[in-house]
């Protein structure tokens, strides 16, 4: 028997137990960090805890070591943040989430309602949104089953433009039209089933913009593929070249679907402030300003328990909906050319934009002239006056290059983030992003304003910890179908290194979908920066960056809605470019 000379040698592939170690050894090791984070969080702060816990009791003045000694004694508290980190641990194994600083009760009487009562508002929530997602990505599936699909269609615009809207200015204004306008739903409260249709609709309307924006993306993307053209050419009905673009598409984005629930969990924190619902988001924020750590603690540990159960069924769902293909080389995705006509839509919307940036710019923000406070907009203050008498279009102009730079910057470094771990990550399977998904970015904000306090760069740091994970797992999604593939498997076989495969094959493949969901987060960090700024975890109260100035002047709403208009419609129109400037190109 002769053997070829340079053959290469066979390999027994690992057991699949030795394959998956690494995996687990993720998810572990980022559950054990969070705890032992979580846990060691009365500590990060630099104070004492038993001054922490006399300072939440608002009890004044210098406290002596008899007055620390019986606080500790009370609540059983460790002099030290290893001992406490460890009580802490071995006390959640049983179910016990401490005692609270503030009402001395049980935490977990406490956290356990609020968690239903969030889930309910957050589970109703995400069902509106897949809901108007589905409905705005209905002409999309429509036009691509005839071949006709440009872009993201209208879907993808509508989308990026609801995107842009801030949950809690679209809350505020849900009251005053609906509640006190025409009094035909409560304002405030959590006793019934009215109580839900006003904070359901300031989460949904914004989440449904998330989703339609993606599911128009991954429509326009599938509608390339090569069984598209086939089918069509084939005489197979339009109804059901739809129905299957859209069973596809729904199983590139599934896990972004499942994900929204813990997302919109932490939205929910800032609604619920609005509304006075005593939700979950609502007692972590009361808790954090009031030092309660204890309850925030429990917060934290709940969302990270929900996390990773949610990002777990969300890639058992992924693979479900496209079942063998995923492990059988049937994915044939093909990349596109850009499209070389631009987009004349966002290209006219981002110039009025930046017209009345730069307009801003050239005036004084800081301003003031007490006889035109709220003033109406005229020739002398085309956007009207603040509260202070401060020009608006001053204060909008100098806000954008806080709001749109920072998010930018963010975005960007959430985009490389995001892709190399999604890409150089274990595979399809939950892993360390599904658990730190559990921890939205205003509940990220709460917790890096407790220990390094409040300020612009807190809150820059709470959106770059979170920013980058819807981004990694979209990547992670869309990797695992790019090595289904007969191209992968090929490449593979032909001795390809893993660099190359990953330079020429994978990142043509996963790249432009994922900067265009890139872009859509540009206005997602430009929100999570304002509502972080509304609760007064960001921006200081002389900042006119547009979160922090939305906050100052939600309460004017009704009397001079021109200081409001400002800063929101440069949300708004800042998602309307970032769906428009969609490089898919035309078919």
């Amino acid at each position: 028997m002769t053997v070829a000379l340079g053959a290469p040698t066979a390999r027994r592939p690992a057991p699949a137990v030795l394959r998956r170690l690494p995996r687990v050894a993720g998810v572990l090791g980022a559950l054990v960090g969070t705890a032992l984070l979580v846990g060691a969080l009365p500590w990060l702060s630099g104070v004492d805890p038993a001054r922490s816990v006399l300072r939440a009791r608002e009890e004044e003045g210098a406290p002596d070591a008899a007055a620390l000694d019986a606080v500790r004694t009370q609540l059983d508290l460790p002099t030290n943040p290893v001992a406490g980190t460890l009580g802490f641990l071995g006390r959640l194994l049983t179910g016990d989430l401490g005692t609270s600083w503030v009402s001395r009760t049980p935490v977990v009487d406490t956290v356990l309602p609020a968690l239903g009562i969030s889930l309910t508002v957050a589970g109703t929530a995400s069902l509106v949104a897949l809901v108007l997602a589905g409905l705005l990505t209905v002409p999309a599936l429509l036009r691509a089953a005839d071949g006709r699909l440009r872009g993201g269609g209208v879907g993808a615009a509508v989308g990026g433009a609801l995107s842009a809207l801030p949950e809690f200015v679209l809350a505020v204004l849900l009251v005053a039209v609906f509640a006190v306008g025409w009094g035909l739903l409560p304002t405030t409260g959590f006793t019934g089933p009215e109580h839900l249709v006003l904070p359901v609709l300031a989460l949904g309307v914004p989440a449904a913009g998330v989703l339609a924006r993606l599911l128009a993306g991954a429509v326009a993307a599938t509608a390339g593929e090569s069984w598209v053209g086939t089918w069509r050419s084939a005489g197979v009905r339009r109804t059901t070249v739809a129905a299957a673009l859209g069973r596809r598409a729904v199983g590139v984005v599934v896990p972004q679907v499942l994900l929204l629930l813990v997302g919109t969990l932490g939205a929910a924190a800032v609604v619920e402030a609005v509304f006075d619902i005593p939700g979950l988001g609502g007692i972590a924020l009361g808790a954090a300003l009031a030092q309660d750590v204890p309850v925030v603690q429990a917060a934290v540990v709940l969302l990270v328990a929900i996390g990773l159960l949610v990002g777990g069924g969300g890639v058992l769902a992924h693979r479900l909906l496209l079942g063998p293909a995923l492990t059988g080389s049937g994915f044939t995705p093909e990349t596109a050319a850009a499209g070389r006509r631009p987009q004349r839509a966002a290209l006219a919307v981002a110039t009025v934009l930046v017209v009345a940036v730069v307009a801003g710019l050239l005036r004084d923000p800081d301003a003031q002239d007490v006889g035109q406070r709220l003033a109406a907009p005229s020739w002398a203050h085309p956007f009207g006056a603040d509260p202070l008498g401060r020009d608006v279009l001053a204060r909008f102009g100098h806000g954008a290059l806080v709001s749109v730079g920072l998010a930018v910057l963010l975005a960007a470094l959430a985009l490389v983030v995001g892709v190399a771990v999604g890409l150089l990550g274990c595979g399809d399977r939950a892993g360390v992003a599904d658990v730190l998904n559990a921890l939205p970015a205003v509940v990220t904000g709460i917790v890096v304003a407790a220990v390094a306090g409040p300020g612009l760069l807190s809150a820059c740091v709470a959106v770059s910890l979170v920013a980058w994970i819807p981004l990694a797992v979209h990547t992670r999604t869309l990797a695992a179908e790019a090595r289904a593939s007969g191209f992968h498997v090929a490449a593979l076989t032909g001795g390809a290194g893993r660099w190359h495969v990953l330079r020429r094959h994978l990142l043509p493949v996963v790249g432009p979908p994922v900067v265009r969901h890139a872009l859509v987060r540009v206005p997602h960090a430009s929100l999570a920066l304002a509502g972080l700024s509304f609760l007064g975890l960001g921006a200081g109260a002389e900042s006119p960056e547009w979160g922090r100035a939305l906050a100052e002047t939600t309460g004017y709403l009704e009397r001079a809605p021109w200081v409001v208009a400002a800063p929101a419609l440069g949300l708004v129109l800042l998602g309307v470019v970032a769906a428009l400037a969609d490089p898919a190109p035309e078919r």
